[in-house]
């Protein structure tokens, strides 16, 4: 999913560009893919249904005793209607799951065949049989007053050219004699298409969000509760113990290594150079120079000491004038962060500017910090070649899987040509 285009219908009705973009054709190909399956279910609906309706309405108005045979036919129509729904339900469901993917970009989970004696003790089942009578009850009548709606707009649209004839049209409730009479209708005409074409969303929002409620599995909140609370004991923990090994080899470690290389240094300034312990002292000195350099890469992996010093924004800007590119950072940071967010953050952006630096080609690039509503808000964006795929193991999978650790998400745009911009959405709870 990108930052630029909307995943699905409802949140592209709220972008200005609605009406010049693809989806309202893509809800019209929505509605109109329903009307046949809607149309089947409400014939059947009605077939099975209408005698019970008339039955029971009978027994209201004569206010007697049913007889026998009424109440056999009641109670049979009644259970047909019951044992027919989980199985007819079942193929319904499947088309709908894959054909709401026509405005929604957020897949359905599919639902095998649990077999006869499950599927009618599921309670799945039974939100499939509710959808089965929404598409078949609601649906139709829907589609009706919308189709009544447009033919009366198309008959304003053309009352100029119907206007003088002999059997005179009558636009709403209003008979046209004239042209002159007919041409504000039309006129009102065309400045409601943009409506109808609204409308046209608003109805297959509707009805892809009806189906989304129904047709996906339900969720064990309590369940999921404890397994966000689990995960958060869980990233809470790692990340109190990268914390210790921080100050283990900060405090520990690494002073008694710088020690020893001071030492080593001392010790080839005594040997001289013709020496046989000279090469060896040298080699052994080099050594400890390089595992001074190699742990202070560890401990500043761990938790970067600039981000415990100068705090997100002032470590971001670091990392910014370290870069090979011109890095241009804009935070909006008031309140303080919790250690795991400021973490995460930095190392979103160490690994962003350095997928920049590396592949993209850019010559600057942009860090923006804010806050929206309880959540930390980074965006990197670049002017590069773009095309960032995960796939291609750029750093974006593992990128996304640290993000993923604090129950954040990350968003990516990166069209062929560019510009690419990487979004991630960290939630501030402490």
């Amino acid at each position: 999913m990108t930052t630029e285009h909307p995943s699905h219908l409802a949140e592209a009705l709220r972008r200005r560009r609605w009406l010049i973009s693809a989806w309202p054709w893509r809800a019209l190909a929505y509605l109109a893919t329903t009307v046949p399956i809607a149309g089947v279910l409400g014939v059947g609906l009605l077939v099975i249904g209408a005698p019970l309706l008339a039955a029971a309405n009978g027994l209201r108005l004569h206010s007697r005793p049913p007889s026998i045979a009424l109440m056999l036919f009641l109670a049979t129509g009644s259970l047909t209607l019951l044992a027919l729904a989980p199985l007819v339900s079942y193929p319904v469901a499947v088309v709908e799951r894959w054909r709401v993917r026509l405005v929604d970009g957020r897949p359905l989970p599919t639902s095998p065949w649990p077999g006869l004696v499950a599927r009618y003790r599921s309670a799945a089942t039974w939100r499939e049989v509710a959808y089965l009578f929404w598409l078949g009850g609601f649906a139709p009548v829907a589609y009706w007053v919308f189709l009544v709606l447009v033919l009366l707009d198309l008959g304003m649209i053309s009352s100029p050219w119907l206007a003088g004839d002999a059997n005179q049209p009558v636009v709403i409730w209003q008979p046209i004699d004239t042209t002159g009479e007919a041409i504000p209708y039309a006129i009102v005409g065309v400045l409601l298409i943009p409506v109808l074409w609204y409308a046209v969303g608003l109805l297959a929002a509707v009805q892809a969000a009806v189906a989304r409620w129904l047709l996906a599995h339900p969720v064990d909140a309590a369940a999921l509760r404890e397994v966000t609370r689990s995960r958060t004991r869980l990233v809470g923990a790692y990340e109190a113990e990268r914390r210790r090994i921080e100050r283990d080899l900060h405090d520990g470690a690494q002073p008694r290594l710088t020690s020893l290389t001071l030492q080593l240094g001392l010790a080839r300034l005594d040997v001289s150079e013709d020496s046989p312990a000279s090469r060896p002292l040298a080699v052994a000195h080099d050594q400890a120079r390089g595992l001074m350099v190699m742990l202070r890469q560890l401990v500043h992996g761990i938790r970067p000491q600039s981000l415990t010093d100068l705090g997100l924004a002032g470590a971001v800007r670091e990392l910014a004038d370290t870069a090979t590119i011109p890095v241009t950072v804009h935070a909006d940071l008031h309140d303080e962060l919790p250690e795991i967010v400021e973490t995460t953050a930095y190392f979103v952006v160490s690994e962003a500017l350095g997928n920049v630096v590396r592949h993209s080609g850019a010559t600057r690039a942009d860090v923006r910090l804010t806050r929206a509503g309880g959540d930390l808000v980074v965006e990197v964006s670049d002017d590069g070649r773009g095309g960032a795929d995960p796939v291609r193991g750029t750093g974006l999978t593992g990128l996304a899987d640290r993000v993923a650790a604090v129950d954040g998400r990350l968003l990516l745009s990166s069209p062929p040509g560019g510009p690419t911009l990487v979004r991630v959405e960290l939630p501030c709870r402490r």
